[in-house]
């Protein structure tokens, strides 16, 4: 395949090695406003990049019909407008919140999990994430989708904050520590004893990886999709 990178930091760097391992040609590495010029035609764009660029990148890609992959978290108030582009311009667009096959399996443990407390109410839920110093957002995008899998599995919470959980508003306690990965973990708390799911990234690979994964997949699809379309769970 041709894959386009738009944004290339330590992300798209390392994305960048894997898909040339893969036998994959990288036709442009962009840390400006793509256009139909400096893409060069590729097949797929993977995009990495910061929040306050991001929706502008994705739609100037699906405006030329190339499907996106997008791993930037941070701007997904405008989710909703991107996802009407790929149908309007009959191309492909994924969203990951984090591309990681560990963590996909994790965001469908967590929800089972959520399911199996709602009627508990013994139990309190919190939730923590960790990440590098260097992540400009907070909470991170995967942590929102764990809060979020437990609100549609729970009806004790209708929404997530940041801090403690209070009343019907889920936690997420986050912290930026030196060149953490990335950690997050579910805890159920009572008075007796903890229940907790956890998973720690060693290395930035297994986000790359999936992300070259999905972009594979998703060649000469049509319409919006996620990793679990990609890893049929």
């Amino acid at each position: 395949m041709k894959i386009a990178l738009v944004g290339y930091g330590r992300m798209g760097k390392i994305i960048d090695e894997i898909a040339l391992k893969r036998g994959h040609e990288v036709v442009a590495r962009l840390k400006k406003t793509p256009t139909a010029e400096n893409l060069n035609n590729p097949d797929v764009v993977i995009e990495f990049s910061l929040p306050e660029v991001a929706f502008d990148n994705i739609k100037a890609c699906l405006e030329n019909k190339i499907p996106v992959i997008c791993g930037t978290t941070g701007w997904l108030e405008r989710k909703s407008e991107v996802e009407q582009l790929a149908v309007e311009n009959e191309t492909a667009f994924l969203y990951g919140s984090n591309f990681s096959l560990g963590v996909n399996l994790f965001f469908a443990l967590n929800e089972k999990l959520a399911g199996l407390m709602k009627n508990v109410d013994e139990y309190s839920c919190q939730l923590e994430e960790i990440h590098h110093i260097h992540k400009l957002d907070a909470p991170s995008g995967t942590a929102i989708s764990l809060a979020e899998g437990i609100i549609k599995n729970n009806n004790k919470f209708d929404a997530w904050k940041l801090e403690e959980t209070q009343e019907k508003q889920l936690g997420i306690f986050a912290i930026r520590e030196n060149e953490v990965p990335g950690t997050h973990s579910v805890y159920y708390r009572s008075e007796v004893d903890e229940i907790e799911i956890k998973h720690t990234a060693y290395n930035r690979n297994g986000f790359a990886l999936g992300a070259v994964v999905a972009a594979e997949w998703i060649k000469d699809k049509k319409g919006n999709f996620t990793m679990k379309d990609v890893l049929g769970l």
